[in-house]
């Protein structure tokens, strides 16, 4: 499941190589080369996740978590460093990191790290939202009830599964491949266009009698529930 993701690294090669790996992923990377530039743009909150190298020129990494946590900011921060002591990797984690990782490192231990936050931070967001909002549609996810400007649209089971996870997702490129393993379960294409009809259906019903679309198909890339179009 694609996640948008901030990389503040000043070495090219590591921060290429991260990026790289993660965009196969699925995952919308932005990278900053200096702790300056990472902290401006970690400090908004619209990141899921911040990976975060802790020797940095402008504001080192250290400096750059506290000042986000003082802020508020509580978007999970995995830290990188080839500082491996238990003393450097404790100040790393009262720091206000949630998780540290020493280099060198494989990507795969990396990914594995980042999967392990997001599911997390996922499961903490799940346990306590009741309602998502996306433009004037409303999905109440206690009595699993639909509505668009007040008016109820009725779901079938796997219609209104959909629509969670595009809402949980909005404004993002939801692929064929996420759909597929979030919504049927299925780890592989078995080919058939079963989203494609689905989708089809959703947004007839969520759109028929509305002035403005809301359920998009981005060309060549997968769909996107945005109100702003």
């Amino acid at each position: 499941m694609g996640r948008k993701i901030l990389l503040v690294e000043d070495d090219d090669e590591t921060a290429d190589y991260i990026v790289k790996g993660l965009a196969e992923q699925g995952h919308v990377v932005d990278h900053a080369a200096n702790g300056r530039d990472g902290l401006f743009l970690a400090s908004d909150g619209s990141f899921d996740l911040v990976i975060l190298d802790r020797m940095l020129p402008g504001l080192d990494g250290l400096s750059l978590m506290r000042a986000l946590r003082a802020a508020g900011v509580g978007t999970p921060v995995v830290m990188l460093s080839a500082l491996a002591s238990v003393d450097d990797r404790i100040e790393g984690l009262e720091g206000g990191s949630d998780d540290y990782l020493v280099k060198p490192f494989s990507f795969a231990e990396l990914l594995a790290r980042v999967n392990a936050l997001l599911r997390r931070s996922e499961g903490a967001a799940a346990s306590t939202e009741t309602r998502l909002t996306v433009g004037d549609l409303e999905i109440d996810l206690l009595a699993r009830m639909v509505k668009r400007s007040g008016k109820t649209i009725e779901l079938k089971p796997r219609e209104y599964l959909l629509l969670e996870y595009l809402a949980r997702n909005a404004g993002r490129v939801v692929t064929r491949t996420m759909l597929l393993e979030q919504v049927w379960d299925y780890h592989f294409d078995p080919g058939t266009n079963v989203i494609d009809v689905h989708v089809s259906r959703l947004r007839r019903k969520l759109e028929e009698g509305f002035d403005l679309p809301i359920l998009h198909t981005v060309r060549g890339a997968g769909y996107r529930l945005d109100a702003a179009g």
